[in-house]
């Protein structure tokens, strides 16, 4: 089982500067690679302070200069926010700086914010993403490529700086089910999330795999799957309330956000407000991997069995807890929890 770190930069006030929520996701994505992480994913938002990332590749070429081991993901870059052409440029500059370490992760994008900052039709995101993979796919396995689309015209162009991953980066898509089907078609991977639901989300989330996979003729294992998921080892209740007090001010702002509304009292920083879909701190704590290392390594085992990830991809940089017990936290994962996990799963690698 392969283990990540996703760093998403979230700043929940201004009792924390800019500056210090990018180092201290620096900082966890250097040290995750010292406990044993494969990956640490970084994503990309706009304008706001959900997430202060604008370009996850810039965070992969410098994190690629402070590491050497770990791989370097995207999770994701919002295709339709992009010039295509750019965009393979800079993916093959970040996999030589990386050494060939890039994960390469795109998404369609769901924050109409962003989009109508970028001059995008949000309600085009779904078919710009398709043609812009197109693009992508083209650039990333031929020499010389061209392109006569709907949105993007591309004379025969060559990418001067062409990746080290041959013939690409790993590929990893976002979203539900068409994704999915695109995923096992052209031979991608895919990231899924349950939120804060429990066993049963999962259960339907396997379900849907399996039939994406079906439609398309293949097995379930010809894709790699990645869990997103909330967890947190801890004996101390008070760790563990602010962890996932911070988990639903995450999904506050991102429910807002998916709602196409833009809760801000001054331009920038958005207001948390209760919804609909939030769940008591209790509830999440029971559906989520949470508790003592024992229950968590027994609830990621559970979880496995149901979903059969290749990948549990925790969330590691919430809001505005604090970084010295996140530190430790992800050390303790290195030290006990991974090391478990791969010893009672009989699928489980190193």
């Amino acid at each position: 089982m392969e283990f990540a770190t996703f760093i998403l930069a979230a700043q929940r006030g201004y009792h924390q500067s800019s500056d210090s929520v990018i180092r201290n996701s620096i900082e966890q994505a250097v040290l995750s690679e010292q406990a044993g992480f494969n990956t640490a994913w970084f994503a990309e938002h706009h304008f706001n302070n959900y997430s202060l990332v604008p370009s996850p590749l810039m965070m992969v070429a410098h994190c690629a200069g402070l590491t050497s081991t770990i791989r370097l993901g995207t999770a994701v870059c919002v295709l339709p926010l992009y010039h295509p052409q750019r965009l393979l440029s800079e993916i093959g500059f970040a996999d030589v700086v990386a050494n060939g370490r890039l994960e390469l992760g795109v998404g369609v994008g769901y924050q109409q914010f962003e989009f109508e900052r970028f001059g995008v039709n949000i309600d085009e995101a779904p078919a710009i993403f398709s043609e812009y993979m197109d693009i992508l796919l083209k650039g990333l396995n031929q020499n010389i490529f061209e392109h006569d689309g709907q949105y993007e015209k591309i004379p025969p162009t060559a990418i001067s700086v062409p990746t080290v991953q041959k013939p690409t980066p790993p590929i990893w898509i976002a979203g539900g089910p068409p994704r999915m089907i695109r995923a096992y078609r052209e031979g991608h991977n895919f990231f899924v999330t349950a939120l804060h639901n429990g066993l049963e989300t999962l259960s339907t989330l396997r379900e849907s795999i399996e039939e994406a996979a079906a439609s398309e003729g293949k097995n379930v294992t010809d894709a790699k799957i990645s869990l997103l998921r909330c967890c947190y080892a801890s004996d101390d209740q008070v760790e563990i309330n602010s962890y996932l007090d911070n988990a639903r001010f995450q999904r506050r702002l991102s429910e807002a956000l998916h709602q196409r509304r833009q809760q801000s009292l001054d331009g920038y920083l958005l207001q948390e407000t209760p919804t609909q879909q939030d769940l008591s701190l209790e509830t999440m704590r029971e559906n989520l991997p949470i508790g003592s290392v024992n229950r968590v390594i027994d609830r990621l085992l559970e979880e496995m069995d149901i979903l059969k990830p290749d990948q549990i991809a925790i969330q590691t940089q919430l809001g505005d807890f604090d970084q010295k017990t996140m530190l430790r936290q992800i050390e303790l994962w290195g030290d006990k929890i991974i090391p478990a996990v791969n010893k009672s799963h009989p699928q489980a690698r190193v």
